[in-house]
């Protein structure tokens, strides 16, 4: 019997997983700031200044600012501004006005994402066997509603409902966020549901902490999932491999 034939639900991160970064931050700021006649910001600098006021906004404004009610738009505007001040561009408001709506817009559409090959047809391929795709993200509410139906991964015909940290005001690996998925899969039995991500702390973890099954994705074989691999657990190179592995017959659960 194949673990297939013991599902009923998929869950699916999405960043790196289902999609990617298309090209460098830099790109995106560089862009920006040529629009409107201002040479290009340092790649590097301005990289390692937006490291850090993401993880400052991230841990002072949890969930996009979720628990602060802060809108979206005030939380990227406030991690933007921080990146370019700590990367030494400080630009006046009026400036800065300019520059930022350029790259909200970017980040909002698909301009910056691309696809990976097997991911619309893993998920339809899900959907035609019977099973309820879940998608599982620690992201705002514009990878729902704009980003994901941009690139043509659109729920219905791809996924069924999706579980955004943005919007729920929890994140992973905070397990209950898992517990959302289940719930809104249908209180379906976690051993029932398998969990599919690139990260072992976020996604693998967690995931099995509530009792569902999970395969960590590694696309970019990374040395941490090769030590995973090596200690027994299931790694697997892209979503065509989950597919042959999920059809194998007497697959061990």
């Amino acid at each position: 019997m194949s673990l297939l034939s013991k599902l009923r639900c998929i869950t699916v991160d999405v960043t790196g997983t289902l999609i990617a970064y298309k090209g460098e931050l830099g790109d995106y700021y560089c862009m920006a700031a040529k629009s409107i006649g201002l040479p290009c910001p340092d790649y590097k600098r301005v990289h390692e200044g937006f490291k850090l006021a993401y993880k400052e906004m991230a841990k002072n404004y949890p969930c996009f600012g979720f628990a602060a009610k802060m809108p979206n738009i005030v939380w990227w505007k406030t991690c933007v501004r921080d990146s370019f001040v700590r990367a030494g561009y400080d630009y006046d408001e009026e400036t800065f006005e300019k520059v930022f709506k350029r790259i909200y817009a970017s980040f909002g559409s698909s301009a910056p994402y691309v696809v990976f090959p097997d991911s619309q047809p893993f998920l339809r391929w899900a959907r035609e066997n019977g099973l309820i795709v879940g998608i599982i993200s620690n992201a705002e509410y514009r990878y729902q509603d704009v980003i994901l139906p941009a690139l043509g991964v659109n729920q219905g015909s791809e996924w069924d409902f999706g579980v955004f940290s943005g919007l729920e005001g929890i994140e992973k690996p905070d397990p209950r966020i898992y517990k959302i998925a289940l719930e809104r899969a249908g209180n379906i039995a976690p051993e029932e549901t398998l969990h599919i991500g690139d990260s072992i702390r976020k996604d693998y973890i967690p995931a099995k902490s509530v009792g569902m099954q999970a395969i960590l994705l590694d696309r970019f074989k990374t040395s941490e999932a090769e030590d995973w691999r090596k200690s027994g657990e299931v790694v697997l190179p892209d979503l065509v491999a989950v597919k042959e592995w999920l059809t194998l017959e007497k697959t061990a659960c």
